[in-house]
């Protein structure tokens, strides 16, 4: 049952959707489905592990299927693809399984992207954190010279 914001209420508890198309399955995963225009039917849009990534494959086919008028999640990111590729307005003239394939594939890209810049930055931070010990390690090092005779502890 969906309230107002694009809430959804399950059970009494407010479950807030970051973007519009959207929604949570119980494991975490995000997937994006929408009406197609004067039937019942919907369009699946595909699963990914951002919220990001969905909400755009939502847009793609939003675009595709109401035009430059349609509410989008980011619309500078949608009019930005349909200027490169000029040949393809939106506006409902391409099938379902077209725009499917396409919403999935900005989708997946967009996931990928998304993914590979995480884990990118965890290791970069992972990095960080060795080059700090490295770095104490280093400071020992240069304090003992190890080109002179160790001291003999019983002469000092």
């Amino acid at each position: 049952m969906e309230g107002e914001g694009g809430g959804e209420r399950k059970r009494g508890v407010a479950v807030e959707r970051p973007y519009k198309g959207i929604r949570m399955r119980k494991w975490g995963k995000w997937v994006a489905e929408i009406r197609e225009p004067n039937k019942r039917s919907r369009i699946w849009l595909g699963s990914y592990s951002t919220p990001v990534a969905a909400a755009r494959a939502y847009d793609t086919a939003v675009f595709y299927l109401r035009g430059p008028s349609a509410r989008l999640n980011f619309p500078e990111s949608v009019a930005a693809a349909a200027a490169e590729e000029e040949g393809e307005a939106g506006g409902g003239d391409m099938s379902a399984d077209t725009i499917r394939k396409k919403a999935a594939e900005v989708g997946a890209r967009v996931d990928a992207a998304l993914i590979s810049s995480e884990m990118k930055r965890e290791a970069d931070d992972k990095e960080g954190g060795d080059d700090d010990q490295f770095k104490k390690c280093v400071g020992v090092l240069e304090r003992v010279d190890l080109n002179k005779m160790p001291e003999d502890p019983e002469d000092s």
